[in-house]
């Protein structure tokens, strides 16, 4: 099949992306350096950024917007030349950028900026850099007093001839007061300081690494990490234990109950061996949700790989989003091979409206979040606002290899002739399901069965909130991968150890409840995002709100899938065993 391909296929496209941005970064002296200004925006709403000119700094005559990957513009990124020149080793103080009548309304553009705490990002030779672009009194008797800053200095180490590190700090003497609207003239100023240092070009990266996981941190992290996983670990090894002994009680009660006569009236999970593989209802929808959740696993398992090789380095720009991009459409297949496949064990008919239903299962919610957010960003008139003609490369994509690769899978899924495996006969008429208590329902079933992943990585998740809604650098691919496996592992036996314990009550539709119970943690991710959000964060606006809840309600959705697939997979593998243990009439 083509999807199998992809995992080749991929590595080979995000390390050429990877080989082709390693240029040789070799400069003479006075050879000029690219500098390239991004975005702007406020420091808690990491969302909300603008282009670096939409504010009223120097501009050129005319700006020249840098071409940038998919990827780049996906994260918000609108790279054009900056106003400075600094040229490979060549010191100056306060060089003038530009002197300009600030009017008005550039007065109070820059003010409002200063009030949210604008901060300011460009690429020296591909080393990212930040700053604020002003600043205003802590104190509280200090009154509203804002500031702009109008002199930036440029602190640089150079290797022999390439650029190891750049830093950026400003004059606190030379500001400029904003508080009143009236017009200002100013002169923009900029310092460029040059410095050798012994660091090799190879570890220039591993500063943004470093500062934000430091040596205390790191430890603490690891120690956070292995004292939830071992106690989650310890906990789902005393519940198996359990559940062994239980299910060896009744594997020697059932071969007893064989010998003795056949009046013998059979209780427990045995009692309903005709029901339980009953197909479950909506069996189009139930496929779809698997094959949607198996892509969606691919995707998680291939991203693993490329983090642990290396490839998504501090900040290659954009590299995340091109692979996910890129990966979602080659897996495609997988999702149209695993829900037909399956549909059609379930004796499904119209296996092409199962293939429709599966490639809209995921996509049809995202692009409606994708239509809604965007216009929000377009309203704000923010570079997260995606520009016409990547909507444009997202559609090709999807419709020249995402779609493609569905029908192809789902094409293969029809004509792979597995029979679903069932080692009892299902009867004709379903048995009725009886009574049950309020806790063995589906609600009180999800709550049990999510809570015990969720605190398995509960603690990673503030890390992972803090680098893609903050300003943290995320690097420790190692320990998620760590925690990704154990949320597998715990969300596989808590839904077969749940689903055990319906089969003893008697009820046999466990089918969509082994899926929602092993999905139920996405439900938690989600609450989490509502405590993050309230107490752990800073963000704050219509435009960041709406940006926050809406792609984490989609990665909670991709969650609840994925983890659902694994659990009902891990149901099935588990029921199946017990059934072909036992003699089934």
């Amino acid at each position: 099949m083509a999807a199998m391909a992809a995992p080749k296929l991929l590595l080979g496209l995000v390390m050429l992306v990877g080989c082709a941005a390693a240029d040789s970064h070799r400069y003479s002296p006075g050879d000029a350096v690219p500098l390239y200004a991004n975005k702007v925006g406020p420091f808690h709403n990491p969302s909300e950024t603008y282009r670096y000119f939409d504010l009223p700094f120097c501009a050129p005559e005319k700006v020249k917007d840098k071409i940038e990957a998919l990827g780049e513009v996906l994260n918000g990124d609108r790279l054009v030349d900056a106003p400075y020149k600094l040229d490979f080793r060549v010191d100056f103080d306060a060089k003038s950028v530009c002197s300009r009548r600030l009017s008005k309304d550039d007065v109070v553009k820059f003010r409002h900026a200063v009030s949210k705490d604008y901060y300011f990002q460009m690429y020296y030779d591909d080393l990212p850099f930040w700053g604020f672009i002003g600043t205003k009194p802590e104190k509280a008797d200090a009154g509203d007093k804002y500031y702009l800053y109008r002199h930036i200095i440029f602190d640089i180490l150079y290797n022999n001839d390439r650029v190891i590190e750049i830093n950026v700090h400003t004059d606190q003497n030379a500001v400029v007061d904003l508080t009143e609207d009236k017009e200002l003239d100013v002169e923009f100023l900029y310092t460029a300081k040059w410095k050798e240092t012994q660091i090799p070009f190879e570890k220039r990266m591993e500063k943004y690494s470093s500062s934000s996981v430091m040596p205390h941190h790191l430890e603490v992290h690891w120690f956070s990490i292995v004292n939830s996983c071992v106690t989650v670990l310890l906990l789902t090894g005393f519940l198996a234990t359990i559940l062994m002994r239980v299910l060896k009680n009744d594997f020697v009660k059932y071969s007893h109950d064989e010998e003795e006569p056949d009046d013998q009236e059979e209780t427990g999970w045995k009692y309903i061996h005709g029901d339980v593989f009953r197909f479950p209802t909506n069996k189009s929808l139930f496929s779809a949700a698997l094959g949607t959740g198996t892509q969606l696993f691919a995707l998680t398992t291939f991203i693993f790989l490329l983090a642990l090789v290396g490839v998504f380095y501090p900040y290659n720009r954009g590299a995340l989003f091109t692979a996910l991009v890129v990966i979602y459409a080659l897996t495609s297949g997988i999702a149209g091979y695993s829900a037909t496949s399956f549909y059609c064990q379930l004796e499904g008919k119209n296996w092409v409206r199962n293939l429709l239903l599966t490639g809209c299962l995921f996509c049809g919610p995202l692009f409606l979040t994708f239509c809604f957010l965007n216009t929000v960003a377009i309203a704000y008139n923010s570079t997260a606002a995606l520009p016409f003609g990547t909507i444009c490369v997202i559609v090709l994509i999807w419709t020249l290899v995402t779609f493609p690769l569905l029908v192809l899978g789902g094409i293969a899924g029809k004509n792979s002739k597995n029979e679903f495996q069932a080692p009892c006969r299902t009867t004709k008429f379903p048995r009725e399901v009886p009574p049950l208590a309020w806790y063995r329902r589906t609600i009180p079933q999800m709550a049990m069965a999510g809570f015990l992943p969720f605190s398995a990585i509960y603690i990673e998740l503030y890390y992972i909130f803090a680098s893609i809604w903050g300003h943290r650098i995320y690097t420790i691919y190692s320990i998620l991968f760590i925690v990704f496996i154990i949320l597998l592992i715990v969300t596989a036996f808590i839904t077969v150890a749940l689903t055990y314990f319906q089969l003893t009550a008697e009820d046999h539709e466990w089918w969509w409840r082994s899926f929602l119970c092993g999905g139920s943690t996405g439900f938690f991710v989600f609450a989490y995002c509502l405590y993050y959000y309230r107490e752990r964060s800073d963000m704050s606006g219509f435009m960041q709100t709406s940006f926050f809840f809406g792609y984490m309600a989609c990665i909670c959705y991709a969650f609840f899938l994925m983890l659902g697939m694994v659990g009902f997979r891990a149901a099935l593998l588990f029921v199946r065993h017990i059934y072909k243990s036992i003699k089934c009439e």
